[in-house]
């Protein structure tokens, strides 16, 4: 992987689905029953914990996202728990609370560190309720970036088109149940575990045949793209145009799954918000649901473990995004409404210059590409002895920042070809610039496009910043 996950509140999730309550009862097991051949636990203590797409919306929020949850839950003491759970969470819920119907409860009895029972609490949603679901959802479509469906058969999603019709205009990551995939129809991406993919094909295929069956079922569903969660077998991404890429498990002690599937539902939900591939989506959900199975229960992996588990990964990851990965991941942003800002330099010893400057142009839209000059073209514009720091290392630092969304090399001596490619909405540069000495500026004019030239940081140069080094370096 060769990019960590900014925070970004700017960046907003829509999660619809099934809440549950997460019950923990822990305590100490000495004897077996004299009744029946069970072990008798003393009950020493019990935590509440969000459970399904309360789970998810959690997940969200600790990647670094905002998050509104939509979903049903019972007037009843469990609904009660789930909501003032969420109150602290920093989750915005807008939550039917339905009459007479039971909040689904999972209580789990945990001894010596190891569940030896759960017993589950529920009732069928009335269909009302599910449609009342839809409406709210519809409601708060506006103005968010992705749309996370978590279905798990309790009647919420009971019939997923009406959810995803009336939230057309958002790309939808869904956690899918037992129903036919086809049934998710329009969503942009699957997330099955093997027994899902399993029932969606009438059995469990061998290694040889996912290959065919993958991209082939994604296609008959109608979405983008299936990524298939396997355990410790890792995670298989299907796109439908015959992309496939395997991503192994991590080497991680596994704790506890319970929970896994929906930590790699947020974090797939908070990538797609950003327009990124669904290549490095994966990557980033494929650890988030590793770093999950290492923790007792339904929990959350923060954003600075993810990234610290991320930046591991660093020293045999490839460089940036590629040009055919930015095309892709600029079209599902256009889909999203999304308007494109564009700026480009070397950007060797990145100081608080660059920083304000990229913090003003993320402003101008709501997505920030930053072209970077490759080494060659860097020593051709500034001659011999720089760049001082590599491509690799300037990206890696480029795509830490939260104002930058998408970062792509180039190597010729001006970005005329990206722009030509990319027809950003706005093209931005920084400094002692006149609109019409900016490179490209007649070009994207030329389709309506904006010129910007934002203003620059006294005392703030790398030119200067390389010569001071340079003097401290000499004979003392």
């Amino acid at each position: 992987m060769d990019r960590l996950l900014p925070s970004d509140p700017q960046v907003h999730v829509l999660v619809v689905g099934d809440v549950m309550l997460d019950r923990y009862l822990y305590g100490r097991t000495e004897r077996v029953s004299e009744e029946a051949p069970v072990p008798i636990v003393q009950i020493d203590g019990s935590e509440d914990r969000l459970g399904g797409a309360a789970n998810v919306a959690l997940n969200v929020v600790s990647l670094g996202a905002r998050c509104t949850l939509v979903g049903a839950i019972g007037d009843d003491p469990s609904g009660t728990a789930v909501v003032e759970l969420l109150d602290a969470s920093g989750v915005e819920a807008d939550l039917v609370v339905v009459d007479g119907w039971r909040t689904t409860l999972k209580e789990r009895v945990v001894s010596m560190r190891k569940q030896i029972a759960r017993m589950d609490f529920e009732e069928p949603l009335p269909e009302s309720a599910a449609i009342d679901v839809s409406k709210r959802v519809a409601r708060h479509a506006a103005g968010k970036n992705v749309l996370i469906v978590e279905d798990y058969d309790k009647g919420v999603i009971d019939r997923p088109q009406r959810i995803l019709a009336v939230a057309a205009g958002l790309a939808a990551v869904v956690d899918p149940k037992f129903k036919p995939f086809a049934e998710y129809r329009g969503a942009a991406l699957l997330k099955p575990n093997r027994r899902e993919f399993g029932q969606a094909v009438g059995r469990w295929p061998n290694d040889s045949e996912l290959g065919e069956l993958g991209p082939a079922l994604a296609r008959s569903s109608g979405v983008d793209a299936i990524a298939l969660t396997r355990g410790g077998d890792g995670m298989t991404l299907f796109e439908s145009g015959g992309r496939i890429e395997h991503l192994p498990a991590l080497p991680i002690d596994v704790y506890d799954s319970t929970g896994a599937g929906d930590t790699v539902a947020a974090a797939f939900g908070v990538c797609a918000a950003r327009g990124w591939t669904w290549s490095d989506s994966a990557r980033v959900a494929n650890v988030a649901g590793a770093l999950a199975c290492a923790k007792a229960g339904t929990a959350t992996v923060p954003l600075a473990e993810l990234n610290r588990t991320l930046r591991d990964d660093f020293a045999s990851a490839p460089v940036a995004s590629n040009r055919p990965q930015l095309a892709e991941v600029i079209r599902r942003a256009r889909r999203q409404g999304a308007r494109i800002v564009f700026t480009n330099g070397c950007f060797d010893i990145l100081h608080a210059g660059h920083v304000g400057y990229l913090d003003e142009a993320r402003q101008l839209g709501d997505r920030l590409i930053v072209a970077v000059n490759d080494d060659d073209s860097v020593r051709r514009l500034k001659g011999e002895g720089r760049p001082v720091n590599k491509l690799a290392q300037r990206v890696r630092v480029l795509e830490g920042l939260a104002a930058v969304d998408w970062v792509v090399p180039f190597s010729e001596d001006t970005p005329e070809a990206l722009l030509e490619q990319i027809r950003p909405d706005v093209l931005v540069k920084g400094g002692d610039y006149a609109s019409d000495e900016v490179v490209g500026a007649e070009f994207v004019r030329s389709y309506g496009g904006d010129v910007r030239v934002l203003s620059q940081v006294e005392g703030c140069s790398t030119t200067k910043l390389v010569e001071l080094i340079g003097l401290a370096e000499g004979p003392v």
